[in-house]
């Protein structure tokens, strides 16, 4: 299957990159983070989908997809304060692969670039494709606003 590549705009955070990496790098954070009401929103911005039985640990997440089963996101590699490679594993009908990239500038905050990788027919490419471009930014949007002062 061909593979897609999205990347997102480029964020700044107001934060160190050594402390966005290790927020960003556990994913017991996200936990924290998203609560009901908030997969619950996510779930409303995708027609026909809805996310449930999110459960994280430091290197993985796990949620049930209607329609779809249970999906899987583990991080498959750190790059201290620089990159997180995430790989998606499960019930998706899409393999996908997240590259969170970190660069650091002189006034103490990081830009972050997101890239996604994603091998899925050419269906379901016209049928997502658009979707991902507009997802990759939404996603890249929330990271930067978390709050990493309060970890």
């Amino acid at each position: 299957m061909p593979v897609s590549k999205y990347v997102s705009d480029v964020k700044v955070i107001p934060h160190n990159n050594e402390v966005v990496f290790n927020y960003l790098s556990d994913f017991d954070n996200l936990s924290k983070y998203l609560s009901d009401e908030v997969i619950s929103a996510i779930s409303g911005k995708i027609p026909g989908i809805s996310i449930k039985n999110f459960e994280s640990d430091h290197d993985s997440c796990r949620f049930e997809i209607s329609g779809m089963g249970n999906a899987e996101i583990r991080i498959v590699e750190r790059t201290p304060f620089t990159t997180i490679k995430i790989d998606s594993q499960g019930g998706l009908p899409v393999e996908m692969k997240l590259w969170i990239q970190l660069l650091p500038l002189e006034d103490n905050s990081v830009k972050m670039r997101l890239t996604l990788q994603a091998e899925m027919s050419m269906m379901i490419k016209m049928m997502v494709g658009n979707k991902l471009e507009v997802a990759i930014n939404q996603l890249a949007d929330a990271l930067a606003v978390l709050p990493y002062d309060g970890h």
